[in-house]
């Protein structure tokens, strides 16, 4: 193999000769007669009757360059993704011809040999063709790319005011204290440890997960229960794998509810059969009828509503699923943010036979994490660590390790601690500012979570044309119709605030009076 060459200057690149077809008669001055019997890539010069095609411009093979000044043992891996790129980017476009070998190594200040090679290879993937006698040309097979990637997270654009609910402050994120753990996770995580993982996790994230849980949300937490999983959402699809291989076709939703939770079991080929609520959390009536045997509920905050089950419609729960040998599944997704009393304790807590729990970080660290846990009753354990580790076998080992020294010096409570206490704050600003500039407005739900239920009087409706105004306005509302309910004629709004400063709150609930016309605290409220 040839892959060094001289590194001389470059006489040709920039000037119009650089790389052109060297005479449209085929053969270039000075070729040897022995040319035209070298394989591909070599100096085939075409003859005149042949000549076509277009001449490349010397623009091309500037992007060759990087292969003068490479070392030389690079020199030709450079020299050939320089021409990769150029075909890929329609600068070197098909039915090109390309210089000879001698002309290009000349211009380039690089060996014959070198260039060769280069064509040769090219040739064998496919980005150009040689023809015995007639030179080498750019072949048509490579499609040009995108020149970058495109961001498709969701997020809302052109709005003033964001009051969408499900999103944390990100600006929370504790980069500090967060990168401390990285730099010492880094010096002190063993070698064999960045090897592929225990599907469940690793143990010491598994141990410090069930004693965090155990005291912050009374589960029976045994640490060979738990799975490490990409947060909630990866949770309730490796359940429905499971619940579909048990032949259940379909299992039981709140409505309203998420919307997220159709998509992900239906994912795992199971259905979704949507169940209502009364004041008390999931009706059991309709559950029993329903002929499910597995149902996913929130019962700590539901969502969107606001509720908390009671005492007695958990018991129900429990009841209905020891009767039909089925599953509860909680999703304690912000158990952890209650603002006018302890958190009520998990479900699971109360028979963790027949509950499975997931949670993540993602309401009090930040969603990208993509770090949860799920809790599995005994009898699905080994089902749902296979099916996670034929998924991905396993989540990122430093990740794990980042989480569990963060829950063992105390930084997670910490993290909790000033992500409630920024909440809390928070709704009381919204709750305060809807009264002023909405008088009449009924917030309902406990005071916990990341979001509130807010019923507008009225005269503030109807609806549509409230969002209407709203979206005109620049602000981004969700109606509580979304989830599954009707608000008449007046206006019921599910609104998230954690994400907002005390001051865009203030902002925002301005705008949307000054949208929908509404009064000041002392006027006669118009109707719309």
């Amino acid at each position: 193999m040839t892959s060094s060459g001289t590194n001389r200057a470059v006489p040709g690149v920039g000037r119009e000769r650089s790389g052109v077809v060297r005479g449209a008669e085929g053969e270039e001055p000075g070729a040897s007669p022995e040319a035209a019997r070298e394989g591909p890539g070599a100096d085939h010069e075409e003859p005149e009757a042949a000549a076509a095609g277009p001449a490349p411009a010397s623009a091309a093979w500037e992007l060759l360059l990087p292969a003068v000044a490479a070392p030389p043992r690079a020199r030709g891996r450079t020299l050939q993704t320089g021409l990769r790129e150029a075909v890929r980017s329609g600068r070197l476009a098909p039915g090109t011809r390309m210089p000879s070998s001698r002309a290009l190594a000349a211009d380039l200040g690089v060996s014959r040999g070198l260039i060769t090679e280069a064509y040769e290879q090219l040739t064998a993937e496919g980005y150009l063709r040689s023809d015995r006698g007639a030179g080498t040309w750019v072949g048509g097979a490579a499609r040009a790319v995108g020149p970058r990637a495109r961001d498709r997270a969701p997020r809302p654009a052109g709005v003033r005011a964001d009051f969408v609910p499900g999103t944390p402050d990100l600006s929370l994120f504790p980069r500090s204290a967060w990168a401390a753990a990285h730099r010492a996770v880094l010096a002190e995580l063993p070698h064999r440890a960045l090897g592929y993982p225990d599907p469940r996790g690793l143990p010491g994230l598994r141990t410090a997960l069930a004693g965090l849980l155990a005291r912050r949300r009374g589960v029976v937490a045994d640490p060979e229960r738990i799975v490490v999983v990409s947060g909630v959402a990866q949770a309730m699809t490796l359940l429905g794998f499971v619940l579909h291989a048990r032949g259940a076709p379909a299992v039981g939703v709140e409505d309203p509810g998420s919307p997220e939770h159709g998509a992900l079991f239906a994912s795992a080929g199971v259905r979704t059969v949507p169940l209502p609520l009364d004041a008390e959390g999931l009706a059991v009536g309709p559950l029993t009828a329903s002929g499910v045997r597995a149902v996913v509920t929130t019962p700590a905050h539901q969502f969107p509503t606001g509720l908390a089950y009671s005492a007695r419609r958990r018991a129900q729960l429990l009841d209905w699923a020891r009767s039909v040998d089925g599953m509860v599944i909680e999703d304690d997704y912000d158990g952890d943010f209650r603002y006018d009393r302890a958190p009520v304790g998990a479900l699971q807590g109360l028979d963790p036979e027949r509950v499975a729990y997931t949670g993540s970080v993602s309401k009090s660290l930040a969603p990208g994490l993509r770090l949860g846990w799920l809790l599995v009753p005994g009898s699905h354990v080994e089902e749902v660590v296979e099916r996670k580790r034929t998924m991905d076998l396993g989540n990122p080992v430093l990740d794990q390790a980042l989480l569990a020294r963060f829950v063992e010096r105390g930084d997670y409570d910490r993290q909790l601690r000033r992500c409630r206490n920024a909440y809390r704050e928070r709704r009381d600003v919204l709750v305060a500012e809807l009264e002023e500039h909405f008088p009449g407005t009924e917030v309902s739900g406990i005071a916990a979570g990341l979001h509130a239920v807010a019923a507008l009087p009225g005269r503030y409706g109807p609806q549509d044309r409230f969002l209407a105004r709203a979206a005109a306005a620049g602000v981004a509302v969700r109606p509580s119709a979304h989830y599954g309910t009707t608000a008449g004629d007046g206006v019921r709004l599910v609104l998230g605030y954690a994400h907002l400063p005390p001051a865009r709150i203030r902002e925002g609930v301005r705008l949307l009076a000054d949208a929908a016309g509404s009064p000041g605290p002392a006027e006669e409220a118009p109707a719309l």
